[in-house]
């Protein structure tokens, strides 16, 4: 069951398991410490993130702007039982894709544990049901198998191989319209 709450003008999130609310200059740390694991180097890339301040200015310049300009973002995943920040989560528009990718990462202990899943679905869902998003789109590389499982999972299909601007890296585009899901939930809601 999902939880839609406006706050302060920007909508926040609550799941069963966590608090999911616009990052802010608060998470620089904890963005510094994502952005720098394994795997986010591995399959999202080098974001030249190395520093506080380093975080600070992405936030600034990449996160804040579109949140402001859009009403959505990027998010940061909270655990409701301990408030620590486990990952991020959004909605980004995106250079070079049609319509509004979805993104997430988490802190390599928290993977596998289904939050990556319930932080997107509740994505995806305000996507459609609240922002009045009609096309969604999520990118990911070919050797990213546990991304594209996920991207599966919540009903996008895999459209075609794409490439972006500012990144090297040939992607894998999957899609989904609003008459597809609004298909998906009224499958799963009988």
């Amino acid at each position: 069951m999902h939880t839609f709450q406006f706050v302060k003008k920007y909508q926040k999130f609550e799941t069963e398991r966590l608090f999911i609310r616009p990052t802010t200059e608060e998470d620089a740390a904890f963005l510094l410490e994502l952005m720098n694991s394994p795997k986010w180097l591995k399959f999202i890339g080098d974001r030249k993130v190395h520093s506080i301040r380093d975080a600070l200015q992405y936030i600034r310049a990449k996160m804040l702007p579109q949140l402001r300009h859009l009403g959505f973002s990027n998010y940061t995943i909270l655990l409701k039982s301990n408030q620590q920040k486990i990952g991020t989560c959004g909605l980004f528009d995106r250079e070079g894709l049609e319509g509004i990718d979805i993104g997430f990462a988490l802190l390599p202990d928290f993977e596998k544990q289904g939050y990556a899943f319930e932080a997107a679905s509740i994505m995806r869902d305000s996507a459609f049901e609240l922002f009045g998003i009609r096309f969604l789109s999520a990118i990911t590389t070919d050797d990213n198998h546990s991304s594209q499982k996920l991207i599966t999972a919540l009903g996008l299909v895999f459209d075609r191989h794409i490439s972006i601007p500012n990144d090297e890296a040939e992607l894998r585009l999957y899609t989904m319209n609003i008459d597809q899901y609004k298909n998906l939930i009224s499958t799963t809601n009988h």
